[in-house]
């Protein structure tokens, strides 16, 4: 369960797609050589915990571990820590280390397979719909067709952008819902541009390289497609 490059993001979007209240895994943080990360799902959130290596033990808060092993033993009896409701955390179920995180973030459907022993075909239709990515991208503007970087965040269906990463409210949240394509665009005079296409208006983005832009592209695919399925799946239920 010890995870090594996974980012924080993506141990959420694992950890909530395909996990359950106690399910936790290890990572490194990208703060410190001797830190790392112990992300723990309870209820619908993801809290994370700095576990400092010091050498010869681990150290959580003001307690201090010979090793993971007594660590983990430890919370799995005290609650780790009460959320905002009042639920406790405790530690319940690894998440194992053969589940890689997502190469660009794709559905999780994949390692679910992997886990249960099913084929990923079995898996389609409950195929998680959280996936999340984040990131600088090069916006045009709505009426001046100037280009400014900001940075956008992708969680469940809503594609938000900030003035900057340390923005704490977005310029604007885009429901996905709404979008009816994502596509590469050659009309700028700039290169990897992509467009997503709204009713209203289409939001013409660049990425710093090309395979930054592609990965962008079929994630947003990806959304797309899962809102569609759900909503034929909706559409087919009220009929029937």
């Amino acid at each position: 369960w010890y995870h090594d490059n996974l980012t924080r993001h993506a141990a959420e979007a694992l950890l909530l797609s395909n996990g359950q209240d106690g399910s936790y895994l290890l990572r490194k943080s990208n703060e410190r050589e001797d830190l790392y990360s112990l992300s723990v799902r309870g209820k619908d959130s993801v809290k994370h915990f700095h576990v400092e290596h010091t050498g010869t033990s681990l150290k959580f808060g003001f307690n201090e571990f010979s090793s993971l092993k007594e660590l983990v033993m430890h919370f799995a009896n005290q609650p780790l820590i009460g959320s905002e409701t009042g639920t406790l955390i405790v530690l319940k179920h690894p998440y194992p280390r053969q589940v890689e995180e997502p190469s660009i973030y794709e559905s999780v459907r994949v390692h679910t397979a992997m886990q249960t022993g099913r084929t990923e075909s079995d898996l389609v239709p409950n195929a998680p719909s959280l996936v999340t990515k984040e990131g600088y991208l090069i916006k045009q503007g709505k009426i001046v067709k100037n280009w400014k970087t900001r940075w956008f965040t992708l969680q469940r269906n809503e594609l938000k952008y900030f003035k900057d990463q340390t923005a704490t409210e977005p310029i604007r949240a885009l429901d996905l819902t709404e979008c009816s394509a994502v596509q590469f665009d050659y009309s700028q005079e700039r290169v990897n541009c992509f467009c997503l296409v709204f009713p209203l208006r289409t939001y013409y983005l660049c990425a710093k390289t090309g395979i930054e832009a592609d990965e962008w592209i079929k994630i947003l695919r990806w959304k797309l497609s899962q809102i569609r399925r759900q909503l034929e799946e909706r559409n087919a239920t009220l009929s029937s």
